[in-house]
């Protein structure tokens, strides 16, 4: 994209476009509607599709999709619900995994997130000594002066793209330093992480997609032997190879659970940075706020988490014929827990679809999950973006957004590929 072309327009988008996504979203019959289709999240215009959901059919089975056909769970409560019923809603990777997409059984691989107790406790154990609190404040100081270096490197007076710049090279060297990766071509990880979660719609594209991830298998598989040759590190390759836990996982579940850590360490940072920017743009009020009490930050972060959902949903197996919600699902039927659709239900949320910094309760969200599958890097990641904004304050009396967001053509990932940006001197 050359941001030197790109329309100065407003980046939240027409109000003529917003009713149009409103009018097709309630004359669509019921039972034709499909959240799942990625053109809604490209094109930011989901939420009236959600909110009929939530208002009319919160547990709502979609026939014919990309993906098959499926169950949408749309309220926070049904959620929480799902969440935490590993005795009929399976995670289990043999049975399909986490997201909506049913990956073909050669290209499953097991990871932690995707399987179901008590396997999934003893993995997971492994890489929590990472993300105590005692371990975070190790990390503070060199989080800080990364991001000091990154934003005092950015240009003044001129149009920059936000996600490459400052999201992705934040992220990326984030992990870098969690996997004691080697640093010059740590852009990899991002590289994989994008490959992991992107859409594919034919073969031959899929069988590209898998050959990447082989690769990068290979690599990490290098890395791995040079850590079980040395004594245990204080990063999550080393961690995993000295673990009785994870030591002798088979390359398709170290693969598995490298894909995991990776998207999981990239994309919610990432795209919760990106989307920062965009909803103080979008709510000037609010920037304002923020910016005459920067102590505010506490609770804008997880309000912007929230906001973002840069995960949209996690997806969950029957195991058994179960009525919920007041509809019959059947054992083998997929059931997806819309994160982004939870997070704007106003039964639980007040205001959801309002941008609050100072919110009474911002931590009240889906968006790390909940229950056992809670994402294990969470403080991590509000610590990043902590860190970040209170140097952004420091520096920057504005952050101008110049142009629409390329968003992800995905329904999985929230997220943005480019948004253009200026920072007036």
């Amino acid at each position: 994209m050359d941001l030197a072309q790109v329309d100065l327009v407003p980046s939240a988008g027409s109000a003529a476009t917003l009713q149009a996504a409103r009018d097709k979203a309630y004359a669509t019959p019921l039972a034709d509607i499909n959240v799942g289709d990625p053109e809604l999240f490209r094109t930011n215009t989901l939420w009236p599709y959600f909110e009929r959901l939530r208002r009319e059919a919160p547990v709502h089975y979609c026939r014919d999709s990309l993906y098959g056909p499926f169950w949408s769970v749309s309220r926070y409560d049904d959620i929480m619900k799902v969440e935490t019923s590993h005795a009929v809603f399976s995670s289990d990777v043999s049975l399909g995994g986490i997201t909506i997409t049913d990956p073909p059984p050669q290209f499953r691989r097991p990871m932690f997130i995707a399987m179901d107790p008590p396997l999934h406790g003893a993995q997971r154990k492994t890489v929590a000594p990472m993300f105590t609190p005692t371990h975070m404040d190790e990390l503070a100081a060199s989080i800080r002066q990364r991001t000091e270096e990154c934003l005092d490197s950015l240009p003044r007076d001129e149009t920059f793209d936000w996600v490459d710049r400052v999201s992705i090279e934040l992220t990326t060297q984030m992990l870098a330093v969690l996997f004691d990766f080697p640093w010059e071509e740590r852009r990899k990880l991002t590289h994989w992480s994008d490959v992991a979660t992107m859409f594919v719609g034919d073969r031959e594209s899929e069988e590209r997609r898998q050959a990447e991830l082989e690769e990068c298998g290979a690599y990490f598989a290098r890395l791995w032997n040079e850590r079980l040759g040395n004594p245990p590190g204080n990063d999550l390759l080393s961690m995993m190879a000295h673990s009785q836990a994870t030591r002798d996982m088979d390359p398709r579940t170290l693969l598995g659970n490298l894909i995991l850590l990776i998207v999981g360490g990239n994309d919610t940072t990432r795209n919760t940075m990106t989307g920062s920017v965009l909803a103080l743009h979008e709510n000037p009020g609010e920037d304002r706020k923020l910016r005459d009490n920067p102590r505010l930050i506490d609770s804008f972060v997880p309000e912007v988490i929230r906001w973002q959902t840069p995960l949209a949903h996690m997806r969950r197996t029957a195991l058994e014929d179960v009525e919920f919600g007041g509809q019959l699902i059947r054992k083998g039927d997929k059931v997806v827990m819309w994160y982004v659709s939870g997070n704007r239900d106003g039964d639980v949320i007040e205001n959801p679809d309002s941008f609050i910094v100072d919110r009474a309760r911002p931590r009240q969200h889906l968006s790390f999950g909940f229950g056992i599958h809670r994402c294990v890097g969470l403080r991590l990641a509000e610590l990043q973006l902590k860190i970040v904004w209170e140097e952004i304050l420091k520096r920057f009396d504005r952050i101008e957004v110049v142009g629409e967001p390329r968003r992800v053509y995905s329904c999985f990932i929230k997220g943005y590929e480019t948004l253009p940006v200026r920072i007036p001197s």
